[in-house]
Protein backbone atom coordinates (compact mmCIF):
# COMPACT_ATOMS: atom_id res chain seq x y z
CA UNK A 1 0.00 0.00 0.00
CA UNK A 2 0.53 4.06 -0.08
CA UNK A 3 2.82 5.35 2.59
CA UNK A 4 0.52 8.84 3.35
CA UNK A 5 1.02 11.21 5.94
CA UNK A 6 -1.99 12.64 8.49
CA UNK A 7 -0.58 15.95 9.69
CA UNK A 8 -2.46 16.36 13.00
CA UNK A 9 -2.20 20.49 14.30
CA UNK A 10 -6.06 22.00 15.52
CA UNK A 11 -8.41 18.66 14.72
CA UNK A 12 -6.73 16.19 17.91
CA UNK A 13 -10.11 13.85 17.39
CA UNK A 14 -10.54 10.71 15.29
CA UNK A 15 -14.19 11.37 14.50
CA UNK A 16 -15.07 14.12 11.88
CA UNK A 17 -11.54 14.26 10.74
CA UNK A 18 -11.73 14.84 7.17
CA UNK A 19 -8.09 14.64 6.30
CA UNK A 20 -8.03 11.60 8.56
CA UNK A 21 -10.61 9.92 6.67
CA UNK A 22 -9.21 10.80 3.29
CA UNK A 23 -5.65 9.50 4.41
CA UNK A 24 -7.03 6.60 5.63
CA UNK A 25 -8.20 6.00 2.36
CA UNK A 26 -4.92 6.17 0.72
CA UNK A 27 -2.77 4.05 2.34
CA UNK A 28 -0.93 3.15 5.10
CA UNK A 29 -1.11 6.36 7.47
CA UNK A 30 1.95 8.01 9.41
CA UNK A 31 0.37 10.45 12.16
CA UNK A 32 2.37 13.22 13.20
CA UNK A 33 1.91 16.49 15.09
CA UNK A 34 4.54 18.90 14.38
CA UNK A 35 5.72 21.61 17.19
CA UNK A 36 6.64 24.29 15.13
CA UNK A 37 9.15 26.07 16.60
CA UNK A 38 8.84 29.32 13.90
CA UNK A 39 5.79 30.74 14.91
CA UNK A 40 5.73 34.05 15.79
CA UNK A 41 3.45 33.93 18.27
CA UNK A 42 4.19 31.58 20.82
CA UNK A 43 1.33 29.36 22.86
CA UNK A 44 0.31 30.37 26.05
CA UNK A 45 1.12 28.32 29.68
CA UNK A 46 -2.53 27.17 29.58
CA UNK A 47 -2.88 26.30 26.05
CA UNK A 48 0.67 23.79 26.33
CA UNK A 49 -0.70 22.04 29.71
CA UNK A 50 -4.05 21.26 27.81
CA UNK A 51 -1.86 20.58 24.43
CA UNK A 52 0.60 18.01 26.69
CA UNK A 53 -2.71 15.72 27.57
CA UNK A 54 -4.81 16.11 24.41
CA UNK A 55 -1.59 14.39 22.89
CA UNK A 56 -1.64 12.16 25.35
CA UNK A 57 -5.14 11.62 25.30
CA UNK A 58 -5.04 11.23 20.83
CA UNK A 59 -1.78 9.32 21.21
CA UNK A 60 -3.63 6.49 23.24
CA UNK A 61 -6.01 6.50 20.64
CA UNK A 62 -4.09 5.79 17.97
CA UNK A 63 -2.55 2.97 19.72
CA UNK A 64 0.55 5.00 20.73
CA UNK A 65 1.66 5.32 17.53
CA UNK A 66 1.72 9.15 16.85
CA UNK A 67 4.50 10.55 16.05
CA UNK A 68 6.33 13.57 17.52
CA UNK A 69 8.26 16.23 16.37
CA UNK A 70 9.73 19.72 16.72
CA UNK A 71 11.19 22.61 14.56
CA UNK A 72 10.14 24.00 10.87
CA UNK A 73 7.39 21.95 9.70
CA UNK A 74 8.26 21.72 6.03
CA UNK A 75 11.63 20.82 6.69
CA UNK A 76 10.31 17.62 9.06
CA UNK A 77 7.57 17.09 6.20
CA UNK A 78 10.46 16.94 3.22
CA UNK A 79 12.61 14.54 5.65
CA UNK A 80 9.61 11.96 5.90
CA UNK A 81 8.57 12.30 2.04
CA UNK A 82 12.10 11.58 1.55
CA UNK A 83 12.60 8.97 3.73
CA UNK A 84 9.16 6.74 3.32
CA UNK A 85 8.53 8.07 -0.33
CA UNK A 86 5.66 9.68 1.08
CA UNK A 87 2.54 9.55 -1.76
CA UNK A 88 0.49 12.24 -0.79
CA UNK A 89 -0.10 14.77 3.18
CA UNK A 90 -3.17 15.24 4.19
CA UNK A 91 -3.84 18.11 6.93
CA UNK A 92 -7.20 20.49 7.90
CA UNK A 93 -6.85 24.23 7.54
CA UNK A 94 -5.76 26.52 10.62
CA UNK A 95 -6.33 29.91 10.16
CA UNK A 96 -4.22 32.19 12.44
CA UNK A 97 -1.96 34.17 10.18
CA UNK A 98 1.66 31.95 10.29
CA UNK A 99 -0.82 28.57 9.67
CA UNK A 100 -2.20 29.92 6.66
CA UNK A 101 1.07 31.47 5.50
CA UNK A 102 2.64 27.96 6.17
CA UNK A 103 0.47 26.16 4.28
CA UNK A 104 0.77 28.40 0.83
CA UNK A 105 4.58 27.75 1.53
CA UNK A 106 4.46 24.21 1.71
CA UNK A 107 1.84 23.71 -0.89
CA UNK A 108 4.53 25.28 -2.98
CA UNK A 109 7.36 23.42 -2.04
CA UNK A 110 5.01 19.99 -2.60
CA UNK A 111 4.58 20.24 -5.92
CA UNK A 112 4.20 17.40 -7.76
CA UNK A 113 3.42 15.23 -4.84
CA UNK A 114 -0.16 14.60 -3.65
CA UNK A 115 -1.53 17.24 -0.97
CA UNK A 116 -5.10 18.42 -0.14
CA UNK A 117 -5.84 20.43 2.87
CA UNK A 118 -9.89 20.13 4.26
CA UNK A 119 -12.18 22.41 6.40
CA UNK A 120 -12.38 20.94 9.55
CA UNK A 121 -12.58 23.68 12.46
CA UNK A 122 -15.58 25.75 11.11
CA UNK A 123 -18.75 26.43 9.90
CA UNK A 124 -17.77 28.49 6.91
CA UNK A 125 -14.92 28.95 5.05
CA UNK A 126 -14.05 33.01 6.23
CA UNK A 127 -13.36 33.81 2.39
CA UNK A 128 -16.91 32.64 1.56
CA UNK A 129 -18.38 34.76 3.56
CA UNK A 130 -18.71 38.74 2.01
CA UNK A 131 -21.08 41.04 1.65
CA UNK A 132 -22.43 41.78 -2.02
CA UNK A 133 -19.99 43.99 -3.10
CA UNK A 134 -17.28 41.66 -2.19
CA UNK A 135 -15.91 43.05 1.26
CA UNK A 136 -16.14 41.23 4.60
CA UNK A 137 -19.03 42.27 7.00
CA UNK A 138 -17.95 44.38 9.92
CA UNK A 139 -21.24 43.78 11.99
CA UNK A 140 -22.81 40.47 13.08
CA UNK A 141 -25.75 40.42 12.46
CA UNK A 142 -25.89 40.50 9.04
CA UNK A 143 -23.08 38.04 8.86
CA UNK A 144 -25.10 35.56 10.44
CA UNK A 145 -28.19 36.22 9.21
CA UNK A 146 -27.29 37.30 5.51
CA UNK A 147 -23.76 35.71 5.27
CA UNK A 148 -23.98 32.45 7.02
CA UNK A 149 -27.78 31.25 7.09
CA UNK A 150 -28.27 32.10 3.32
CA UNK A 151 -24.76 30.40 2.39
CA UNK A 152 -23.87 26.97 2.10
CA UNK A 153 -25.50 24.87 5.02
CA UNK A 154 -22.98 22.86 6.98
CA UNK A 155 -21.87 19.63 6.25
CA UNK A 156 -22.87 16.60 8.00
CA UNK A 157 -20.22 15.16 10.38
CA UNK A 158 -17.93 12.28 9.36
CA UNK A 159 -17.67 9.06 10.91
CA UNK A 160 -14.26 7.60 12.45
CA UNK A 161 -12.31 6.34 9.44
CA UNK A 162 -12.41 2.59 9.53
CA UNK A 163 -10.08 0.42 9.18
CA UNK A 164 -7.45 3.10 9.96
CA UNK A 165 -4.07 1.37 9.08
CA UNK A 166 -0.98 3.35 10.99
CA UNK A 167 2.75 3.10 10.81
CA UNK A 168 5.25 4.11 13.04
CA UNK A 169 8.27 6.50 12.12
CA UNK A 170 10.40 4.39 14.51
CA UNK A 171 13.68 6.38 13.59
CA UNK A 172 11.95 9.38 15.00
CA UNK A 173 13.71 9.81 18.92
CA UNK A 174 11.52 12.91 19.75
CA UNK A 175 8.62 11.70 22.46
CA UNK A 176 6.00 13.54 23.82
CA UNK A 177 7.96 14.35 27.67
CA UNK A 178 10.79 16.21 24.80
CA UNK A 179 8.26 19.02 23.87
CA UNK A 180 8.25 20.38 27.31
CA UNK A 181 4.84 21.34 27.21
CA UNK A 182 4.25 21.36 31.08
CA UNK A 183 5.36 23.96 33.04
CA UNK A 184 8.05 23.67 36.25
CA UNK A 185 5.35 25.08 38.40
CA UNK A 186 2.36 23.04 39.47
CA UNK A 187 -0.08 25.36 38.45
CA UNK A 188 -0.46 22.53 35.57
CA UNK A 189 -2.41 19.92 38.19
CA UNK A 190 -4.59 22.68 39.37
CA UNK A 191 -5.49 22.56 35.56
CA UNK A 192 -6.09 18.63 35.49
CA UNK A 193 -8.57 18.59 38.27
CA UNK A 194 -11.04 20.05 36.49
CA UNK A 195 -11.01 19.01 33.17
CA UNK A 196 -11.31 15.74 31.31
CA UNK A 197 -9.43 16.68 28.28
CA UNK A 198 -9.29 14.50 25.21
CA UNK A 199 -12.20 13.61 22.78
CA UNK A 200 -14.05 11.94 24.75
CA UNK A 201 -14.12 14.31 27.42
CA UNK A 202 -15.28 16.85 24.60
CA UNK A 203 -18.00 14.03 24.35
CA UNK A 204 -18.87 14.00 27.69
CA UNK A 205 -19.00 17.06 28.25
CA UNK A 206 -21.53 18.15 25.06
CA UNK A 207 -23.67 15.27 25.99
CA UNK A 208 -24.29 16.82 29.55
CA UNK A 209 -24.56 20.12 28.17
CA UNK A 210 -27.58 18.89 26.27
CA UNK A 211 -29.13 17.05 28.54
CA UNK A 212 -28.91 19.02 31.34
CA UNK A 213 -27.97 23.01 30.34
CA UNK A 214 -29.31 23.63 27.09
CA UNK A 215 -32.90 23.97 28.25
CA UNK A 216 -31.56 26.79 30.31
CA UNK A 217 -29.16 28.42 28.01
CA UNK A 218 -30.15 31.57 27.10
CA UNK A 219 -30.60 32.88 30.47
CA UNK A 220 -28.61 30.62 32.73
CA UNK A 221 -25.46 31.82 30.57
CA UNK A 222 -25.54 34.88 32.49
CA UNK A 223 -25.60 33.49 35.95
CA UNK A 224 -21.93 32.52 36.66
CA UNK A 225 -22.73 30.17 40.11
CA UNK A 226 -25.07 28.13 37.67
CA UNK A 227 -22.39 27.05 35.32
CA UNK A 228 -25.13 26.75 32.58
CA UNK A 229 -22.20 27.30 29.70
CA UNK A 230 -21.21 24.35 27.38
CA UNK A 231 -17.75 24.93 28.41
CA UNK A 232 -16.50 23.07 25.25
CA UNK A 233 -14.02 26.02 23.86
CA UNK A 234 -11.27 24.59 24.95
CA UNK A 235 -12.44 21.39 23.29
CA UNK A 236 -12.96 23.36 20.01
CA UNK A 237 -9.91 25.10 20.02
CA UNK A 238 -7.82 22.10 19.94
CA UNK A 239 -10.37 20.59 17.95
CA UNK A 240 -11.13 17.56 20.23
CA UNK A 241 -14.94 18.40 19.01
CA UNK A 242 -15.78 20.17 15.69
CA UNK A 243 -18.13 22.51 15.36
CA UNK A 244 -20.36 20.54 12.54
CA UNK A 245 -20.46 17.70 15.34
CA UNK A 246 -22.71 20.58 17.93
CA UNK A 247 -24.23 22.09 14.68
CA UNK A 248 -25.59 18.97 13.60
CA UNK A 249 -26.81 17.56 17.25
CA UNK A 250 -28.33 20.99 18.59
CA UNK A 251 -31.80 20.35 18.27
CA UNK A 252 -35.11 22.72 16.79
CA UNK A 253 -32.29 24.92 16.12
CA UNK A 254 -34.48 27.19 13.92
CA UNK A 255 -37.63 27.36 16.56
CA UNK A 256 -36.34 26.90 20.02
CA UNK A 257 -34.80 30.07 22.19
CA UNK A 258 -32.21 28.46 23.76
CA UNK A 259 -30.53 26.43 20.70
CA UNK A 260 -31.16 29.71 18.62
CA UNK A 261 -28.97 31.64 21.26
CA UNK A 262 -26.43 28.36 20.93
CA UNK A 263 -25.98 28.61 17.67
CA UNK A 264 -25.73 32.12 17.57
CA UNK A 265 -22.40 31.78 19.93
CA UNK A 266 -21.44 29.29 17.37
CA UNK A 267 -21.50 32.02 14.75
CA UNK A 268 -19.58 34.59 16.69
CA UNK A 269 -16.86 32.30 16.96
CA UNK A 270 -17.36 32.29 12.83
CA UNK A 271 -17.40 36.27 13.07
CA UNK A 272 -13.84 36.00 14.85
CA UNK A 273 -12.42 34.27 12.43
CA UNK A 274 -13.47 36.21 9.70
CA UNK A 275 -12.35 38.98 11.33
CA UNK A 276 -8.76 37.24 11.49
CA UNK A 277 -8.67 36.28 8.15
CA UNK A 278 -9.08 40.12 7.00
CA UNK A 279 -7.04 41.59 9.47
CA UNK A 280 -3.98 39.55 10.24
CA UNK A 281 -2.80 42.19 13.07
CA UNK A 282 -6.26 41.71 14.86
CA UNK A 283 -4.46 40.63 18.59
CA UNK A 284 -2.49 44.29 18.26
CA UNK A 285 -3.84 46.74 15.94
CA UNK A 286 -6.88 48.37 17.12
CA UNK A 287 -9.43 48.25 13.92
CA UNK A 288 -11.17 51.82 14.73
CA UNK A 289 -7.57 53.58 13.91
CA UNK A 290 -8.80 56.30 16.16
CA UNK A 291 -8.11 54.21 19.03
CA UNK A 292 -4.63 54.52 18.12
CA UNK A 293 -4.94 57.90 19.90
CA UNK A 294 -6.24 56.57 23.45
CA UNK A 295 -4.39 57.94 26.39
CA UNK A 296 -3.34 54.79 28.13
CA UNK A 297 -2.05 54.55 30.90
CA UNK A 298 0.61 53.02 31.76
CA UNK A 299 0.31 51.51 36.06
CA UNK A 300 2.20 48.38 36.87
CA UNK A 301 0.53 47.99 40.12
CA UNK A 302 -2.82 48.35 38.81
CA UNK A 303 -2.21 45.61 36.39
CA UNK A 304 -0.69 43.13 38.67
CA UNK A 305 -3.67 43.89 41.00
CA UNK A 306 -5.94 42.87 38.09
CA UNK A 307 -4.07 39.74 37.52
CA UNK A 308 -4.02 38.38 41.06
CA UNK A 309 -7.94 39.36 41.62
CA UNK A 310 -6.67 42.03 44.53
CA UNK A 311 -8.52 45.12 43.14
CA UNK A 312 -10.94 45.42 45.79
CA UNK A 313 -13.90 45.13 43.69
CA UNK A 314 -15.23 41.37 44.30
CA UNK A 315 -16.89 40.38 41.07
CA UNK A 316 -13.91 41.15 39.95
CA UNK A 317 -11.81 39.31 41.86
CA UNK A 318 -13.81 36.52 41.53
CA UNK A 319 -13.86 36.13 38.03
CA UNK A 320 -9.94 36.64 38.15
CA UNK A 321 -8.78 34.07 40.50
CA UNK A 322 -11.66 31.63 38.42
CA UNK A 323 -9.32 31.94 35.54
CA UNK A 324 -5.67 31.35 38.00
CA UNK A 325 -7.84 28.26 39.80
CA UNK A 326 -9.67 26.35 36.73
CA UNK A 327 -7.41 28.29 33.45
CA UNK A 328 -11.47 29.49 32.67
CA UNK A 329 -13.42 31.77 32.65
CA UNK A 330 -16.88 32.37 32.48
CA UNK A 331 -18.12 34.49 29.56
CA UNK A 332 -19.86 37.37 31.16
CA UNK A 333 -17.42 37.58 33.70
CA UNK A 334 -14.42 38.26 31.02
CA UNK A 335 -16.96 41.12 29.78
CA UNK A 336 -16.73 42.16 33.29
CA UNK A 337 -13.13 42.47 34.14
CA UNK A 338 -12.06 43.41 30.47
CA UNK A 339 -14.43 46.49 31.11
CA UNK A 340 -12.68 47.04 34.66
CA UNK A 341 -9.43 46.87 32.97
CA UNK A 342 -9.55 49.23 30.15
CA UNK A 343 -12.36 51.73 31.56
CA UNK A 344 -11.95 51.88 35.11
CA UNK A 345 -8.54 51.13 35.32
CA UNK A 346 -7.30 52.81 31.56
CA UNK A 347 -4.85 50.18 30.56
CA UNK A 348 -4.27 48.88 27.22
CA UNK A 349 -6.45 46.32 26.13
CA UNK A 350 -3.54 44.56 24.80
CA UNK A 351 -2.10 43.79 28.24
CA UNK A 352 -5.43 41.70 29.11
CA UNK A 353 -5.51 40.10 25.43
CA UNK A 354 -1.43 38.94 26.25
CA UNK A 355 -2.89 37.86 30.03
CA UNK A 356 -5.78 35.69 28.95
CA UNK A 357 -3.64 34.42 25.89
CA UNK A 358 -1.09 33.01 28.73
CA UNK A 359 -4.12 31.78 31.47
CA UNK A 360 -6.55 30.24 29.01
CA UNK A 361 -6.82 26.96 28.37
CA UNK A 362 -9.24 28.41 25.57
CA UNK A 363 -6.96 30.52 24.56
CA UNK A 364 -7.76 31.25 20.91
CA UNK A 365 -6.09 34.07 18.37
CA UNK A 366 -9.07 34.96 16.76
CA UNK A 367 -11.68 34.41 19.95
CA UNK A 368 -9.32 36.47 22.46
CA UNK A 369 -8.36 39.34 19.81
CA UNK A 370 -11.69 39.85 18.36
CA UNK A 371 -13.64 39.84 22.38
CA UNK A 372 -10.78 42.08 23.83
CA UNK A 373 -11.30 44.34 20.73
CA UNK A 374 -14.81 44.11 21.20
CA UNK A 375 -15.10 45.38 25.02
CA UNK A 376 -12.45 48.23 24.09
CA UNK A 377 -14.54 49.62 21.82
CA UNK A 378 -12.03 49.52 19.01
CA UNK A 379 -13.50 46.35 17.50
CA UNK A 380 -16.14 45.46 14.50
CA UNK A 381 -19.38 45.71 15.93
CA UNK A 382 -18.08 46.21 19.63
CA UNK A 383 -19.74 47.32 22.64
CA UNK A 384 -19.33 51.16 22.83
CA UNK A 385 -16.60 52.63 24.58
CA UNK A 386 -19.01 54.62 26.71
CA UNK A 387 -21.04 51.36 27.50
CA UNK A 388 -19.28 51.03 31.22
CA UNK A 389 -20.14 48.22 33.06
CA UNK A 390 -20.79 48.67 36.90
CA UNK A 391 -19.82 45.27 38.82
CA UNK A 392 -21.86 45.69 41.81
CA UNK A 393 -25.05 46.28 39.70
CA UNK A 394 -24.19 43.15 37.57
CA UNK A 395 -23.43 41.00 40.86
CA UNK A 396 -26.49 42.38 42.48
CA UNK A 397 -28.23 41.40 38.97
CA UNK A 398 -26.51 38.22 37.83
CA UNK A 399 -25.11 36.53 41.50
CA UNK A 400 -27.42 38.01 43.97
CA UNK A 401 -26.81 35.52 46.32
CA UNK A 402 -23.17 36.16 46.18
CA UNK A 403 -22.23 32.54 45.66
CA UNK A 404 -20.09 32.61 42.75
CA UNK A 405 -18.05 35.79 44.99
CA UNK A 406 -17.70 33.24 48.14
CA UNK A 407 -16.36 30.57 46.15
CA UNK A 408 -13.81 32.42 44.56
CA UNK A 409 -13.28 35.28 47.16
CA UNK A 410 -13.64 32.99 50.28
CA UNK A 411 -12.24 35.80 52.79
CA UNK A 412 -15.98 37.59 52.33
CA UNK A 413 -17.69 34.10 52.74
CA UNK A 414 -19.62 35.32 56.23
CA UNK A 415 -20.48 38.89 54.16
CA UNK A 416 -24.15 38.57 53.42
CA UNK A 417 -25.83 41.05 50.52
CA UNK A 418 -25.75 43.86 49.31
CA UNK A 419 -22.41 44.05 51.48
CA UNK A 420 -20.63 41.08 49.85
CA UNK A 421 -21.21 43.12 46.39
CA UNK A 422 -19.33 46.28 47.95
CA UNK A 423 -17.87 45.63 51.23
CA UNK A 424 -16.39 49.04 51.43
CA UNK A 425 -20.26 50.63 52.19
CA UNK A 426 -20.49 48.04 55.30
CA UNK A 427 -20.61 49.65 58.39
CA UNK A 428 -17.29 48.84 60.73
CA UNK A 429 -19.66 46.45 62.90
CA UNK A 430 -20.47 44.03 59.61
CA UNK A 431 -17.46 43.68 58.79
CA UNK A 432 -15.76 42.83 61.81
CA UNK A 433 -19.06 40.29 62.32
CA UNK A 434 -17.93 38.78 59.13
CA UNK A 435 -14.25 38.82 60.13
CA UNK A 436 -13.18 40.95 57.36
CA UNK A 437 -11.02 44.55 57.95
CA UNK A 438 -10.29 46.17 54.38
CA UNK A 439 -6.61 46.34 54.01
CA UNK A 440 -5.29 43.18 55.83
CA UNK A 441 -7.79 40.73 55.26
CA UNK A 442 -9.47 41.97 51.51
CA UNK A 443 -7.88 45.32 49.67
CA UNK A 444 -9.75 48.51 49.58
CA UNK A 445 -10.95 49.04 46.21
CA UNK A 446 -8.08 50.05 43.64
CA UNK A 447 -10.23 52.75 42.14
CA UNK A 448 -13.51 54.73 43.13
CA UNK A 449 -16.44 53.28 40.31
CA UNK A 450 -17.60 56.46 39.71
CA UNK A 451 -14.82 58.61 39.12
CA UNK A 452 -12.89 56.29 37.60
CA UNK A 453 -15.73 55.94 34.93
CA UNK A 454 -15.73 59.46 34.64
CA UNK A 455 -12.30 59.78 33.61
CA UNK A 456 -12.49 56.90 31.22
CA UNK A 457 -15.77 58.88 29.21
CA UNK A 458 -13.36 62.16 28.98
CA UNK A 459 -10.40 60.49 27.64
CA UNK A 460 -12.90 59.08 25.26
CA UNK A 461 -13.90 62.41 24.47
CA UNK A 462 -10.31 63.40 23.66
CA UNK A 463 -9.84 60.99 21.22
CA UNK A 464 -13.25 62.03 19.44
CA UNK A 465 -12.25 65.74 19.46
CA UNK A 466 -8.92 65.03 17.97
Amino acid sequence: MNKVIHWFRQDLRLSDNPALKEASRRGLVLPLYILDTNSPKKMGSASRVWLYHSLKSLDLSLDKKLCFYQGDSLEILKHLIKTYLIKGVYWNRSYEPYQVKQDFKIKKELSGLVFESFSASLLWEPETIKKEDGTPYKVFTPFYKKGCLKGVAPRKPLDKPKPLQLYYDSSNKTHLEDLKLLPHLNWHKKIESHWEIGEEGAKKRFYHFLKKDLSSYKKGRNVPAKNSVSRLSPYLHFGQISPHQLWDKIPDRESDSNSIHFCRELAWREFSYNQLYHNKDLSHKNLNSKFDRFPWIKKESYLRAWQKGQTGIPLIDAGMRELWETAYMHNRIRMLVGSFLVKNLLLDWRQGERWFWDCLVDADLANNSASWQWIAGCGYDAAPYFRIFNPISQAQKFDPEGIYIRQFVPELKKLKAPYIFSPWDAPKSVLKSADVQLGIHYPHPLVDLKNSREKALQAFQSIKRK
